[in-house]
């Protein structure tokens, strides 16, 4: 996709809006802008609209209306998940399991937890950035009431095998008579994946709109019917108690919608940016010597490309990239301002110099040929130049 003369590789840290989206949000800014919890008709118009995106949401998750929650975003439905469950839990344990390449928004919120008591396991992942449902199995203890593992990895793209995560957690809870709540980020998968809740056998999962062409500020947070769980945001007792504060109906309008048409069109896109993906992967890795891919080579997201470039540093390719009008990142968009190397690189069992060369592309929908072979000729030419340079080290006396 090309924009205000960039081409915009960078999907992973948000989408465009789909045009059919805002069209289906903006009456609701300004026409039908009732506050969905008032009683009058104004209000009622916005309440059938919030009843109608719950309903859209809930056929494309195959769960009840009930069970969606509308949040501000994937950081929230995280923390809500993992933070609401533990606290609802926790008088039947204080053990938490997730894994070291997750989001930061669980690990942030795995990290609060840990600082007021609660244990925490961060599995390891394989060298491919996977979680092994037997790791799972064998990190729970008497203790354990929350296991999170995300559904696609936002850097890397490599897809766990949630539904054998999911069944090793239920067999496990069996095994030891307790309750442990199984909750998944599925913020990347959106779009591409299967979404059925069912199938998957979570009891929460996490999404946000801004990652499939909705608006951004909006997201989803899906809680079984029966999870024990206790409200980080509490006030006016919206979505039924368990996510208080005034609803974003045109933003729950617009991301019910983007989401529908992502999971109508999931087969079509995956199919466009595959053949994107796998056409940068097999020219890197042909023209650019030392190029390392990250994540898994098959049980990936279509449109995520990962590579380390060793004797580069990531920030030095995004800004030549940026220079020549292409929009890419080095990894998380929540943390690609840091020069910190990618938490998740480290997980593979990169060295910190190796991880600092990353270069992350995430393709979309309207991404074409044409930009690939231009990402291509000026990303070889760039590493090549980039290898050139001389290599400056301290001298102590700074």
């Amino acid at each position: 996709m090309t924009t205000q003369n960039h081409i915009y590789f960078d999907h992973a840290g948000t989408t465009p809006m789909d045009e059919r989206v805002l069209q289906a949000m903006l009456p609701y800014f300004t026409q039908l802008y009732g506050n969905a919890s008032s009683v009058h008709t104004v209000g009622q118009e916005a309440r059938y609209a919030l009843d109608a995106a719950r309903e859209r949401v809930a056929r494309v998750l195959n769960c009840r209306n009930r069970e969606v929650v509308f949040t501000s975003g994937g950081t929230e439905s995280d923390n809500s998940a993992i933070r609401g469950a533990a606290y609802a839990l926790e008088e039947t344990g204080r053990h938490v399991i997730t894994a070291a390449a997750e989001h930061h928004a669980v690990l942030h919120a795995c990290q609060m937890l840990e600082n007021r008591g609660w244990e925490v396991t961060y599995l390891p992942v394989d060298d491919y950035g996977m979680v092994q449902p037997d790791r799972v199995y064998n990190a729970i203890t008497d203790r354990t009431t929350v296991v999170s593992v995300m559904y696609a990895n936002n850097e890397i793209g490599t897809i766990n095998p949630i539904p054998e995560i999911s069944a090793a957690v239920r067999q496990k809870a069996q095994d030891l008579d307790r309750t442990i709540v199984m909750h998944t980020d599925a913020v990347q998968a959106a779009g591409f994946l299967d979404l059925d809740v069912r199938r998957l056998g979570v009891d929460m999962m996490s999404l946000s709109g801004h990652k499939f062409y909705g608006p951004k500020g909006v997201g989803v947070l899906f809680i079984r019917r029966g999870v024990p769980f206790l409200p980080l945001i509490t006030g006016g007792g919206q979505e039924r108690e368990r996510r208080s504060g005034t609803e974003n109906v045109a933003g729950i309008m617009g991301l019910s919608v983007a989401l529908e048409l992502a999971d109508a069109e999931r087969h079509a896109v995956s199919d466009h940016c595959r053949a994107l993906r796998d056409r940068i992967i097999e020219e890197i890795t042909r023209l650019i010597p030392d190029s390392i891919l990250n994540g898994h080579p098959d049980d990936r997201l279509p449109n995520n490309v990962n590579f380390s470039f060793d004797g580069v540093e990531g920030e030095s390719i995004l800004l030549g990239l940026d220079l020549q009008g292409i929009a890419a990142s080095s990894g998380s968009a929540c943390s690609s301002g840091s020069l910190e190397p990618s938490h998740v690189l480290l997980a593979l069992g990169q060295t910190a110099d190796t991880a600092r060369g990353s270069l992350r592309i995430t393709l979309g929908k309207h991404n074409t040929a044409a930009e690939v072979d231009r990402l291509i000729d000026v990303l070889t030419a760039l590493i090549g130049d980039l290898r050139q340079l001389p290599t400056l080290t301290g001298t102590g006396d700074d």
